[in-house]
């Protein structure tokens, strides 16, 4: 961590950091302000800020103007004297001071056991993180085929190059992006902000707190440049299949692109291809009828114009949220067929743009950014944990499982209320008939104001079918439309069914899992040996937080493991099924004691069977801790004879 605090610009105007000091988030300051003079009196009354409501940012800490002002000019002298070059008092805080630090800067408690978590991610955000400098590189020539240019594609090729593994990346489309290549929908963006949606030893530069799809992308472009991704990648070529060679201790990788069909040969595989990649459509008959035109959210044809269109919406999830407030204005109208209610938290800072003083902020001064950075992720990650926590002795479980729960309960419905004054019909249709958190809770961003439009029906009879001209409902009502939208989201539960795997047994991933994916921490399946999945089974962030963070602890995971391999001489690495099967039994009982298990509501976190096999059921701060470091007794280990090797 201390290399990058003490890189610093070589000359500094004073007006320039007096208005980044004067648009600052003040608990964010005060860290600052403790590290660069040692001065702890910052944690303490009067300075210590109050804690935050719901998802704020919480600016001004909830102090008095005059304390603020005491704060910003002590921020100012402290940063203007570190550009001067007066060194950090405490470049490197100590578990104990980090959590008494972070515990201050939001008004709650933060346990001790986040120490080690906060420093790591502290060190991360100031570079090359020092864990990767600790592994044991690649013997010469071992190879490592990913497939997919995303988020886990670019995060995999950039940390196994840096471990001396020669890498290759095979990508179906033209450009690096995966998701935010695809998706290209009016009002596409990300609802997680966009310090914390990034990759934690990337400095990056954002204009708006929570990007939009275009600034998302270029972001993206611009880390695989600077990783050297684009040299490494096969563009606009398709895994058809892969086969594990137990003699030769290799993947077969089976390719279709410009050049027709070829087969790619490694030592290790790496799926990354994602959950969000294989549009899922409503079971509702007569699609095919339909004469207007009719598109899926993560298709969106670039010709495709709304203006003066009557427009259907079906599905009111994440995509629908973001699409219908963007095309609303410029639609004849717009009617939104809705099957369940969601619910949904204010949005403080939707397309706001960050203030260039603060982006100065963030750009120049790492502890800024690095402190920034901890409090969005407390604020999204395990303070909503207990929310989720089923009470069996809570009463009316349909409306709530325990009493923080049905406080969120309490704060989302009079949100809702407040936005829709008036019109009590859209408050009985929009009010969720389940607890919160059971289905992903969304950010409002102009949704109920969107509803209040005159062009604007949101309809919640059930969808009888499809017709030549619209929609015709259970009712017999029918709906002409010119155009219908497909908002209904992705097959996010088939996991790696986009090319046939076939491991040392001779049978297929999809003979093994069926419907029901279970991997082990969700990296590593037993009988297919150095195959590692990125945003595998059980992995994604259920109760907030970034996806980005959790997909670097398992890449931190799948090095660790790698790592231990060649410490042995191993030429490959399997994960005991017994292993496996035990985790997986922890990751079901964890997920009965939690929300997404209550009946009474569907979800796409579960399977045909109920079994949620999509969210991930652990803290933050424990998912960290088993992706730490690899336990070598986990795994076998073979040689390129085939030999068994002793581990321990």
């Amino acid at each position: 961590m201390t290399s990058k605090q003490d890189l610093r610009p070589v000359d500094v105007d004073a007006a320039v950091v007096e208005a980044a000091v004067a648009d600052a988030n003040i608990p964010t300051l005060l860290m600052v302000l403790v590290q660069m003079t040692g001065d702890e009196k910052w944690l303490h009354a009067p300075y210590r800020p109050a804690r935050g409501k719901g998802l704020s940012e919480n600016d001004t800490g909830g102090l008095r103007e005059d304390v603020q002002d005491e704060i910003r000019s002590a921020a100012l002298e402290a940063i203007i004297a570190w550009h001067a070059g007066r060194p950090v008092a405490i470049p490197e805080p100590d578990d104990e001071l980090l959590t008494r630090m972070l515990s201050a800067s939001i008004g709650e408690e933060v346990p001790a056991e986040y120490g080690p978590m906060i420093a790591d991610d502290m060190a991360a955000t100031s570079g090359t993180p020092p864990w990767l400098a600790e592994q044991t590189r690649a013997p010469v020539g071992f190879t490592a085929t990913v497939i997919g240019a995303g988020i886990s594609g670019m995060l995999a090729a950039h940390q196994l190059s840096a471990i001396g593994i020669e890498v290759t990346v095979v990508e179906k489309a033209p450009r690096v992006g995966g998701t935010w290549w695809h998706n290209q929908y009016p009002g596409c963006g990300v609802d997680v902000p966009s310090y914390l949606y990034s990759f934690s030893t990337v400095n990056a530069d954002w204009p708006y707190y929570y990007a939009d799809r275009d600034q998302i992308h270029a972001y993206l472009e611009k880390v695989a440049e600077d990783w050297d991704v684009p040299r490494r990648t096969r563009f606009n070529t398709e895994v058809l299949a892969a086969r594990w060679d137990d003699e030769a201790k290799m993947w077969e990788v089976e390719l279709q692109g410009p050049d027709g069909r070829q087969t790619l040969r490694s030592n290790i595989l790496i799926s990354g291809v994602g959950a969000f990649g294989k549009p899922k459509y409503p079971d509702i008959e007569g699609r095919e009828l339909f004469r207007g035109r009719s598109v899926h959210t993560s298709t969106w044809p670039d010709d495709l114009d709304l203006a003066g269109q009557r427009v259907g919406v079906i599905g009111n999830g994440a995509s629908a949220m973001q699409v219908v407030p963007a095309t609303a204005g410029a639609a004849q109208s717009l009617t939104l067929f809705q099957r369940s209610a969601h619910w949904v938290a204010p949005f403080e800072k939707f397309r706001q743009p960050v203030p260039e003083p603060v982006r100065y902020l963030l750009r120049e001064v790492p502890l800024y950014r690095a402190w920034y950075r901890q409090r969005l992720a407390w604020v999204l990650n395990d303070t909503l944990y207990e929310a989720l926590q089923r009470d069996p002795d809570w009463p009316d479980q349909s409306r709530s499982i325990n009493a923080i729960n049905d406080g969120h309960r309490r704060f989302f419905t009079r949100y809702l209320e407040s936005e829709l004054e008036g019109r009590p019909d859209l408050i009985e249709k929009v009010t969720p008939r389940y607890p919160p958190f059971g289905k992903r809770i969304l950010l409002d961003n102009g949704w109920y104001r969107t509803l209040l439009r005159d062009n604007v029906e949101l309809v919640t009879d059930t969808i009888d079918s499809i017709t030549e001209k619209g929609i015709r409902l259970a009712s017999g009502r029918e709906v002409e439309l010119d155009v219908i939208v497909y908002a209904t989201g992705f097959d996010v539960v088939d996991f790696l069914s986009s090319f046939e795997l076939t491991g040392r047994s001779g049978r297929t991933l999809r003979q093994i899992w069926g419907d029901d994916a279970r991997a082990y921490i969700g990296t590593t399946v037993p009988d297919f040996p150095n195959l590692f999945c990125l945003y595998g089974p059980n992995t994604q962030a259920g109760h907030g937080g970034s996806l980005v963070y959790y997909l670097e602890c398992q890449m931190r995971y799948t090095i660790s493991v790698l790592s231990r391999m060649f410490d042995a001489g191993g030429a490959d690495i399997e994960c005991r099924a017994d292993v496996n099967d035990r985790y997986n039994d922890a990751v079901d009982a964890a997920h009965e004691r939690m929300i997404w298990s209550q009946p009474g509501f569907s979800t796409y976190y579960r399977n045909s069977k109920g079994r949620v096999l999509v969210a991930n059921p652990w803290r933050v701060v424990d998912w960290w801790s088993m992706t730490s470091k690899a336990n070598i007794s986990d795994y076998t280990i073979e040689t390129t004879s085939g030999e068994p090797v002793e581990v321990g």
